[in-house]
């Protein structure tokens, strides 16, 4: 009989290795081997990935924190000391996507690289690192879901390790963390099956399917769940970030494809300066 996995991957004396932390970093070493793969093929510098990932993440790290913290408020004001408390948990996905996206523009700008050539080249490979992170809430066993029975868990035909793992607090949940890995997964392999066919995607394209695809995943995902941060009554915070930049990218996918100088994707990065990262 299977029972809760263990959150501890590995102990050496007092320190403690984290499967979270294994299955992030996995995310993340997949994901810049992937964008350094594309970036080469669309004549972009590999430095220029490696300095993006090193810029982005302390403050992806920042932007989740805060944009938790913001939301609930009425508690951290009244416990400051607790706000920087990240290892008692409270991050957010969103918060994470829209400081890194903050650093991808400022790089780009200072760089002289095309944004959305960049950010077309590192969509895909956040997609398939945000699935993979997601096994990190399974094994901490959060990102759960509502209520439900063994039977319908079994229904789903699940590994018995994965249903036992969702009895948490004496009732089985549904495990929406897999919900949203699959659906991240089914969306990386698609952007990655048709992101070379020749003529398909506009510079800026690959970013905004990725942007839509996930934001539909999500808002469904997150109506599911029960520890979300709530925007106003039976609306979460996510759920209201995924409408706006579902119809974000619409309008931005839109007004782009009819713009006659907006470049084809595998046209690759025209800015004279792409090749030279230490200008």
């Amino acid at each position: 009989m299977f029972g809760a996995l263990n959150p501890i991957a590995l102990q050496l004396g007092p320190l403690e290795v984290h499967w979270y932390g294994v299955i992030i970093a996995s995310g993340v070493i997949l994901a810049v081997y992937l964008a350094i793969r594309e970036a080469k093929r669309r004549n972009v510098a590999e430095d220029h990935i490696l300095n993006l990932v090193l810029y982005s993440l302390p403050f992806a790290l920042i932007g989740a924190r805060a944009y938790y913290v913001f939301f609930e408020w009425d508690y951290y004001s009244q416990h400051p000391d607790e706000i920087i408390a990240i290892w008692n948990g409270g991050i957010a996905i969103y918060g994470a996507l829209i400081a890194s996206a903050i650093v991808f523009i400022v790089y780009c700008r200072i760089k002289d690289l095309s944004i959305w050539l960049v950010l077309d080249i590192a969509a895909p490979t956040v997609m398939i690192a945000q699935a993979i992170g997601r096994w990190g809430n399974f094994m901490n066993q959060e990102a759960f879901g509502q209520i439900t029975s063994l039977q319908f868990l079994h229904e789903l035909h699940l590994p018995e390790w994965i249903v036992q793992q969702m009895l948490i607090g004496g009732h089985y949940r549904m495990p929406t963390f897999l919900f949203e890995s699959t659906w991240n997964v089914i969306g990386f392999i698609l952007i990655m099956s048709v992101r070379h066919h020749h003529g398909w995607f506009k510079q800026g394209e690959i970013f905004l399917s990725y942007a839509g695809w996930y934001s539909f995943g999500r808002f469904f995902v997150e109506g599911m769940r029960t520890d979300s941060l709530y925007a106003m009554p039976g609306l979460r915070v996510s759920q209201l970030v995924s409408i706006i930049i579902f119809v974000g990218a619409i309008i931005i996918w839109l007004y782009r494809r009819h713009r006659a100088d907006t470049p084809d994707y595998l046209a690759g990065n025209l800015n004279a300066a792409i090749n030279n990262p230490a200008a």
